[in-house]
């Protein structure tokens, strides 16, 4: 068994690939003719985006992200040697602070921000075990 995707629904996957492009520097590995899903260039595991409709279409409830509401039980975390510097990077592409870099009793710096639909991203530096 391998763990390969995480599909996240939003309500424009143009416009997120984009933001994520910019605020994470995240390179955009697929985007399908329909504008309907895209995939980024994250290593093994896959962080994608589909368009909302598509569960909505398929019967599927759902909450939907957004980015002045509640966010959802889930959070996208990217890992970093700096940072303060990815996430000044992140605020300036729109996306929301939560909590400024805090170095944790680990020795771990982290910092959340909100993506422009509202899913919680952690920007923190690796874990040395």
């Amino acid at each position: 068994m391998q763990f390969g995707y995480v599909i996240i629904y939003v309500k424009n996957v143009q416009e997120t690939l984009e933001f994520y492009e910019k605020a994470f520097s995240c390179k955009i590995k697929f985007f399908a003719e329909s504008k309907l899903y895209g995939e980024l260039n994250t290593g093994n595991t896959i962080l994608a985006f589909c368009d909302e409709t598509f569960l909505q279409t398929s019967g599927f409830s759902f909450n939907k992200n957004r980015l002045h509401e509640v966010s959802g039980g889930f959070e996208i975390e990217f890992i970093t040697d700096d940072v303060q510097t990815v996430c000044d990077n992140a605020l300036v592409h729109r996306a929301l602070a939560l909590k400024e870099p805090v170095k944790k009793p680990w020795g771990q710096t982290v910092a959340y921000v909100k993506d422009l639909n509202g899913s919680i991203v952690e920007i923190c530096n690796p874990l040395n075990y």
